[in-house]
């Protein structure tokens, strides 16, 4: 299904880029439920591509914004910028509901929307290159990053950051122990640090015993650095 009266013409008005070969858009817009093409016609393969471009774009862009940010904090400003609810507000700023091309037993859904966004700039990359992209994605990504809620920082990964920071090897982490019937158990992990006594937690999942544990250590391993 799609809205007829909106042709593409408007839609490379919407995002501010004319294709040369219409082919690429038109697949980008097609869901595999469209009864009219073939698997390698719909817009998965320039999805994956388009995940890539999109990575590549906003990285180099945030480098340039944010300069005195270490290699932990630009990843989780990617991550906000790139997840799938702030591809889904892109999808809605495009207008993308209008032209997607899908068959009646599927969705328009927001995961539909997110994964289009990125098939777009994969086609607009294959049709024009790298610059026509580049400016595509900063013109509805980029612009959103002084806004974009970045991810909290969780003690599993601030004990990473920090060990990578000095040129450390990273934590590992190992479960020796688990009480408790199984629909609620207990699960003592404990996390170790070259260089660093082990800390052990526990927790009602693994992932929360690990992260007990990275909390114990960052304590300590941050305490010592200060003295």
């Amino acid at each position: 299904m799609v809205n007829v009266g909106y042709s593409l013409v408007n839609f490379c008005r919407e995002i501010g880029y004319h294709f040369e070969n219409e082919s690429f858009l038109t697949q980008a817009l097609t869901h595999a439920s469209s009864v009219y093409v073939s698997k390698l016609e719909t817009y998965e393969r320039l999805e994956f591509l388009g995940d890539r471009v999109l990575g590549l774009v906003v990285s180099e862009f945030l480098m340039g914004r944010y300069p005195n940010e270490n290699e932990g904090q630009l990843s989780r400003r990617l991550s906000a910028l790139v997840d799938r609810e702030n591809l889904t507000s892109v999808a809605a700023d495009m207008k993308l509901e209008n032209y997607i091309i899908y068959g009646g037993g599927a969705e328009l859904n927001d995961s539909m929307q997110a994964d289009v966004v990125e098939a777009v700039f994969g086609a607009i990359y294959c049709d024009g290159g790298l610059e026509p992209a580049k400016k595509v994605i900063e013109k509805f990504i980029c612009r959103l990053s002084d806004n974009a809620q970045v991810p909290r920082i969780d003690p599993k990964t601030s004990l990473q950051e920090w060990a990578q920071g000095k040129k450390m090897g990273l934590p590992s982490y190992k479960e020796i122990g688990k009480e408790g019937p199984d629909h609620q158990p207990i699960f003592f992990i404990q996390v170790m640090l070259d260089g660093f006594e082990p800390k052990t937690a526990r927790g009602s999942s693994k992932r929360a015993a690990e992260q007990a544990a990275a909390l114990k250590l960052l304590n300590d391993v941050t305490e010592i650095s200060d003295d």
